[in-house]
């Protein structure tokens, strides 16, 4: 007999529909799987026979052959066992063809007959809400968070193999109970605990606005981590299509909690400096989200930027102009998003103590000047504000004095980022400043002569580039969008170019 049981699989952060064919014909007891099944896949004809026994179901003593279709497309990860297990009780009579209509079903099994978590719910109930006619979506329990997230898509989330085949006899699902979204955890870490710092905390508010690129140099010890940490708490929320590819990327990485997935929040990753180049952008035999696209939407913070390997660093230069990441086999290529905010902080040289008043740097210009030079131009071009982080005096740590809380500072972004949403709604969709072509800025930008005058006479003294000239401007119109104004003047200009300057002299 022949069975057929509708299931589904993930490409990248998308999912597509695999029909799970099952025939169980007389010969000699042996299970195939075909269909490009690899890893996990293959090994599930155990965990799938351990299951039905342990559930009180028959393993047929039959020559079962399962089919993974479309066979031509690679099939990896054990979110097949269910639907297998359910098409080879169809096949065997055990229960009726007609009761998997309208379902599609995921879920890896224990031997015991559980059904355990998978990655990628999130995608593929997407998937699903969009097939017709409507489908029932069912997943492992420990999916439920995420997959809620599609509100109009029907759930079952039985928790063993026994449960779902009952329910599937009575033709009726026990809707599981969808969880209800937490408090914002944001504030725990806020701006207001730092002690001074006023020119970074301005730096970093501007970044904020326009999702621009900061690198922040300053000795050990001065709060650039600290600063750094705080970033997200004065980014807006996020909206709904970008919570949910927020969740969708760190389901298929296999890093998502029950509770990013009820309450996501603007991610911020930071990854240890002996961290892989595919570690970085993505990759593997089996391509997975690197922490470019585990950043999406949020900030990747690189402390001691140039302890990272160059060949690493230098892998960022496509991501940050492209806003995706392309992984490239044989058989297939995966993009995964990646529009993030990077953060970088480094030492000025080796001992760390350049420019420190404090403490006398150790170091000869040769020394500082190689080690500078880990840092690539290109790359260094693609960074919209270096900004300098000094040593607060320890009179201002013990005077007990706060600064501007976050919330204050998060309600002046807001208010800047839903001025460029109008600016860009008509030509480029929901954009920041950072991520709008320069050209198309410089030539639709109201820019004073005062500060169109200044902008070409520093242009010239700091010999910027063509990208770094587009930057400035792009952050002059942060700048102006923070300060209310429609047009770019020069106070503005000249604000963007001071955070220019030290990448100018860089290059």
């Amino acid at each position: 007999m022949l069975a057929s049981v509708q299931s589904a699989a993930v490409q990248g952060i998308d999912a597509y529909g695999v029909t799970v064919e099952v025939d169980a014909a007389q010969g000699l007891p042996v299970w195939t799987i075909v269909g490009l099944a690899v890893g996990g896949v293959k090994e599930s004809r155990e965990r799938v026979a351990a299951a039905l026994v342990n559930s009180g179901f028959v393993v047929p003593h039959k020559r079962v052959t399962v089919n993974l279709a479309p066979a031509d497309r690679r099939k990896e990860g054990t979110a097949f066992d269910l639907p297998i297990a359910i098409g080879i009780l169809v096949a065997t009579g055990q229960l009726p063809a007609a009761a998997v209509d309208n379902v599609v079903i995921v879920g890896e099994l224990g031997l015991d007959g559980s059904v355990r978590p998978v990655r990628g719910a999130l995608p593929i109930a997407r998937d699903v809400a969009r097939r017709a006619p409507p489908y029932t979506l069912v997943i492992p329990p420990l999916n439920v968070a995420e997959a809620a997230r599609v509100s109009r898509l029907a759930l079952a989330a039985p928790a063993t193999l026994a449960q779902l085949v009952a329910e599937l006899r009575a033709g009726k699902f026990v809707a599981p109970e969808r969880p209800v979204a937490r408090e914002d955890p944001r504030d725990s870490c806020d701006f207001a605990e730092v002690v001074g710092q006023e020119a970074a905390k301005r730096a970093l508010e501007v970044a904020a606005a326009g999702r621009h690129n900061v690198l922040m140099i300053g000795p050990p010890g001065t709060g650039k981590t600290m600063l750094a940490r705080r970033l997200p708490t004065v980014l807006p929320e996020l909206t709904e299509e970008e919570a949910l590819e927020v969740v969708a990327i760190h389901s298929v990485a296999g890093a998502l909690t029950a509770d990013a997935a009820t309450t996501p929040q603007r991610p911020f990753r930071a990854p240890h400096h002996s961290i892989s180049g595919a570690g970085l952008i993505g990759g593997g035999s089996s391509p997975r989200p690197g922490e470019v696209s585990l950043a999406h939407h949020g900030v990747l913070f690189l402390d001691e930027l140039l302890e990272f390997p160059r060949h690493v660093l230098e892998s960022l230069r496509q991501p940050l102009e492209d806003a995706r990441v392309v992984i490239a086999r044989a058989s297939s290529s995966v993009t995964y998003p990646a529009r993030f905010t990077l953060v970088g902080a480094m030492n000025p040289c080796p001992c760390g103590h350049a420019g420190d008043p404090a403490s006398a740097c150790t170091c000869t210009p040769a020394d500082a000047a190689r080690y500078r030079s880990r840092l690539s131009g290109p790359l260094l071009d693609r960074i919209d504000m270096h900004v300098a982080v000094g040593a607060v005096p320890v009179r201002e740590l013990g005077c007990g004095a706060r600064g501007e809380s976050s919330a204050g500072m998060r309600q002046r972004v807001a208010a800047a980022h839903s001025r460029q949403r109008r600016r860009y709604a008509n030509v480029f969709g929901d954009r920041a400043n950072a991520h709008v072509p320069g050209r198309w800025l410089s030539a639709n930008t109201k820019i004073s002569a005062e500060a169109r005058s200044m902008l070409e006479t520093a242009s010239d003294r700091l010999s910027l580039s063509a990208r770094g000239y587009h930057r400035v401007i792009k952050v002059a119109r942060t700048i102006a969008d923070l300060d209310g104004d429609p047009s770019v003047q020069a106070p503005h200009v000249a604000e963007a170019l001071r955070y220019r300057a030290s990448a100018a002299r860089a290059e």
